[in-house]
């Protein structure tokens, strides 16, 4: 399968360019030449699979024959080890939780199955690979672990000074061997574009071999489709054949990457982008106008972004029917006032503690669900990160309640390591230079 560039169709590259050529020159993102659309009797029997071989079929699909069968399945089964259950917590509302990999946060799917595939990819005897990363929260530490010790890889993660949570923090900073972090005096926007600016610089690209882990790598967004398929199978099982998908959204590749398995014929209703104060999408579905904004800090500090990259390839889907895409999806956004508000809601009806990003995935569900007629729809909003990455922001009665895993016990203690750098390109690419 090749893949083109949304800003010039006619730019096509190989999938394993595309991983390693994260994002084009021309600085549009990659996207499938063609989205294929899965055999009916696969859909219909969803149930019947497991969420490997659910992965293994969807990722053969879309990258038809760029790695061969019994690697690809060696590759899933090493990357996607851990479960992603859906949870009913009332009639017609569920929870998608995927947080049960080792990072805690559903971009271990993405982190995992990219960092395998570019180990697949790399010849012995290369240039050293060298992945760029701007995290607003979770993406750095499960770019972290799904990194960690591969040979040839250096991984340099961006991240914004006090705007991520102290284990957030530390998962970032406490790796060592392969993987360092720089601490940004700006937001997660700033860092991003410290990473985008980076890939579009001829002297960098000339002295290093750059990629990227973020959601703009093709490679990030493929595994993502693999549990929204799942969740759908889960279903399925209990006989629910309708689903609406609430997804909170930041960075828009964890919703873009369930469209895409909607125009690979998954039957979804409906979408919800679920954002916080960052309502540049929302805005967009309401009025029409993109208005891209600087972000606002937050308490769902992974959702802190003002000018989603995903956003692009969303449209691109899009691009010969714009009038579907505000058909598919609905955009609700909220407060931090109103995200406590349904982090108690949450822990006083069904007394499940979530994470704040999850909260509003449920509000936005909810409100959603007040003005849609009766009937056996399955509502799933999605939870994307563990509670316990929260103590400061969830209210002490509710934290005080949450079982801390044992991978973040052993978090503590450890020593931070990352170096501050301000938000000026300059500075970065010198720091870069002069840590090779």
């Amino acid at each position: 399968m090749n893949f083109y560039s949304t800003n010039n169709p006619s730019n096509q590259v190989s999938f394993k360019e595309a991983v390693f050529n994260s994002m084009p020159r021309d600085k549009g993102l990659y996207m499938p030449v063609s989205i294929p659309k899965l055999d009916d009797r696969f859909l219909a029997n969803l149930d019947s699979f497991t969420l490997p071989e659910i992965a293994f079929y969807v990722a053969k699909n879309l990258l038809a024959g760029d790695i061969p069968d019994d690697d690809l399945q060696a590759i899933i089964h090493d990357a996607i080890n851990f479960y992603a259950p859906v949870v009913e917590l009332e009639e017609n509302v569920y929870v998608l939780e995927l947080f049960h990999g080792p990072s805690l946060a559903f971009k271990d799917f993405g982190a995992r199955f990219m960092s395998r595939v570019m180990s697949y990819f790399l010849q012995e005897g290369e240039k050293m690979l060298d992945v760029l990363v701007a995290t607003s929260g979770d993406t750095g530490g499960a770019v972290a672990l799904g990194f960690l010790g591969v040979p040839n890889t250096r991984v340099t993660i961006l991240y914004p000074k006090g705007k991520v949570s102290g284990i957030q923090e530390l998962q970032l900073t406490t790796n060592g061997q392969n993987i360092r972090a720089i601490e940004v005096d700006g937001t997660f926007d700033d860092c991003q574009a410290l990473v985008k600016q980076a890939f579009t610089d001829p002297e960098l690209n000339n002295e290093f071999r750059l990629t990227s882990a973020n959601s703009i790598n093709i490679a990030r967004l493929i595994p993502q489709t693999f549990y929204y398929f799942n969740a759908y199978a889960q279903l399925l099982k209990e006989g629910i054949g309708k689903v609406v998908f609430s997804v909170p959204s930041g960075n828009f590749g964890n919703i873009g990457a369930g469209i895409l398995a909607w125009k690979m014929g998954l039957p979804v209703q409906h979408f919800i982008a679920a954002t916080n104060a960052n309502d540049t999408v929302p805005e967009y579905l309401e009025s029409g106008v993109y208005k891209p904004k600087p972000s606002i800090q937050t308490i769902a500090n992974a959702m802190d972004v003002g000018n989603p990259s995903n956003w692009v390839r969303i449209q691109d889907m899009f691009k010969t029917s714009p009038d579907e895409l505000s058909r598919l999806i609905s955009g609700f956004s909220y407060t931090d006032e109103e995200d406590l508000a349904a982090i108690e809601k949450l822990y006083d009806h069904y007394h499940y503690i979530a994470c704040p990003h999850t909260a509003i995935a449920w509000q936005a569900l909810k409100d959603w669900q007040q003005d849609q007629p009766t009937g056996r729809v399955a509502g799933v909003f999605l939870s994307t990160a563990h509670p316990c990455k929260f103590p400061d922001v969830l209210p002490k009665h509710i934290a005080a309640e949450i079982v801390i895993p044992e991978q973040v016990k052993k978090l503590e203690g450890k020593t931070k390591h990352a170096v501050v750098l301000g938000k000026d390109f300059e500075g970065f690419k010198s720091y870069l230079l002069h840590n090779k």
